[in-house]
């Protein structure tokens, strides 16, 4: 939670954020009344903000269906009595007032207005924070516009979630961001829903706020060029999309279950448990403790910052799944991060450490790969954009969200080795070759990867 720059003095704006989905929300307070910009799963921090302050959660306002974390502005509202607002285009299905062009909700001595900006998507919203001398102060833009970055076109294209071609989208968003966010007044302070590392954007600032002149001056995306030049640019290097994001679009227009609840309800077997044949196990401890010992056909996601984009890259939103953990506390930590992602329901259990763990996982000789690299088949797991710059000739590209469905096009006349850009996502990688092809040795290059990387940028 940091604070940012008061827009007024008769209002506060506080910033929340998620650095494991990269995710901003917002509370905005005027008095004793404050409204809530796209919550994240968890309300808690919401709520000690209001505490804090001695005021009242009043309005939830989500700038759009979000797909890649669930929002919490179901219980929000069930929890608080605060109205949800949104856009009339989402179609929600929970209790809400439609919020849109000319929309306006009073908030203290404030406003907030609507504004539509589809692009994102079909059905994104910007909201402006008009002060009490009815000046704009602040636009809170959702996925429509970041720091250095719009939001991606490309996610709303399966039926499941409307079937808008990205061409389209893009379209729409070209023009939200010249008729609209553009002509705001160059100081409007912008709060996005997103920063770095987040997978609705490409080319993110690590700027967490700017203002409208700033971007003017800086985002790509809003340089003077002609709509088919915009399409062309925006849709170019996407990165990839996990394999959660359109059902948590599904699960975001009709409110998430409330999050306590919904944690506490994760099975919880006793030690030793035998697990039921043909789940999925995610093994979320060190790499060098899984190569040690693990339960076979087990899969090595570490519990790290984005354990949960990874999670719901490998793991498809209907699957069933074993979480597995050396502790409780870490336990409940991946407990949490997948609840963000809506796939606390998945989990069929959550397990400590059982005593017998009979698969091991053979150690990398280095030096080998270094010195004789053509003794392996090379499997590299990193996204197209990253692969763009081979580290092995001849390597076989499969980024870690597509191998689990294409583990047949890895050769087996040779060992396999395993490489990502810096060692996380290959433990996973090599675990799912390890599962998939018994009998053949599977190797992961770990951390290591990064001396060859270096060695490479040389040549």
């Amino acid at each position: 939670m940091s604070p940012l720059p008061s827009s007024t003095s008769s209002v506060q704006i506080q910033q929340f954020y998620d650095k494991g989905l990269a995710h901003a929300s917002y509370a905005i307070r005027s008095g004793r009344q404050v409204a809530i910009i796209d919550p994240a799963r968890d309300p808690q921090p919401y709520y000690d903000f209001a505490d804090e302050h001695e005021a009242r959660i009043v309005a939830v306002i989500e700038t759009h269906p979000h797909a890649d974390f669930v929002s919490s502005h179901l219980e929000i509202a069930e929890e608080t009595g605060a109205t949800i607002y949104c856009s009339k285009l989402v179609h929600a299905t929970y209790p809400h007032h439609s919020f849109d062009d000319g929309d306006r909700i009073a908030l203290g001595t404030v406003e907030l207005h609507a504004m539509n900006t589809p692009g994102h998507s079909p059905d994104s919203i910007s909201i402006l924070l008009i002060d009490d001398l009815a000046q704009t102060r602040a636009v809170f833009t959702g996925d429509t516009l970041f720091v250095g970055d719009v939001g991606r076109p490309d996610l709303r294209e399966d039926e499941l979630v409307g079937g808008h071609q990205r061409e389209q989208l893009a379209v729409q968003l070209y023009h939200s961001t010249r008729n609209k966010l553009m002509t705001l007044p160059p100081t409007t302070r912008v709060y996005p829903a997103h920063g770095p590392g987040s997978l609705c954007g490409k080319t993110t600032s690590p700027d967490l706020d700017s203002t409208i002149g700033k971007e003017l001056k800086t985002n790509y995306a809003l340089q003077p060029m002609t709509q088919d030049e915009f399409v062309k640019v925006l849709l170019e290097d996407q990165p990839f999309m996990p394999k959660y994001f359109g059902h948590d679009v599904m699960l975001n227009k009709q409110g998430a279950l409330p999050f306590e609840d919904s944690i506490r309800r994760v099975p919880r077997p006793l030690m030793d448990t035998p697990v039921e044949p043909g789940i999925l196990i995610i093994d979320t401890r060190p790499a060098a403790e899984f190569r040690a010992g693990h339960l076979p056909g087990a899969i090595n996601l570490m519990d790290g910052g984005k354990f949960e984009t990874w999670l719901g890259s490998i793991v498809g939103p209907q699957e069933p799944f074993y979480l597995l953990a050396d502790s409780q506390i870490a336990l409940d930590t991946v407990i949490r991060k997948a609840a963000k992602i809506g796939y606390e329901t998945n989990i069929k259990g959550a397990l400590l450490t059982p005593h017998q763990l009979p698969a091991t996982s053979p150690t990398t000789d280095v030096e080998h790969v270094r010195q004789q690299p053509q003794d392996f088949t090379i499997v590299d797991i990193r996204n197209r954009t990253e692969a763009q710059h081979p580290i092995f000739d001849n390597a076989l590209l499969i980024p870690l969200p597509e191998l689990r469905e294409r583990v047949r096009e890895v050769p087996t006349d040779k060992p396999i080795l395993v490489h990502c850009a810096g060692g996380y996502r290959s433990a996973a990688g090599a675990s799912i070759l390890e599962a998939a092809l018994p009998g053949v040795p599977v190797y992961d290059l770990g951390e290591a990867i990064t001396t060859f990387q270096t060695q490479s940028a040389h040549v």
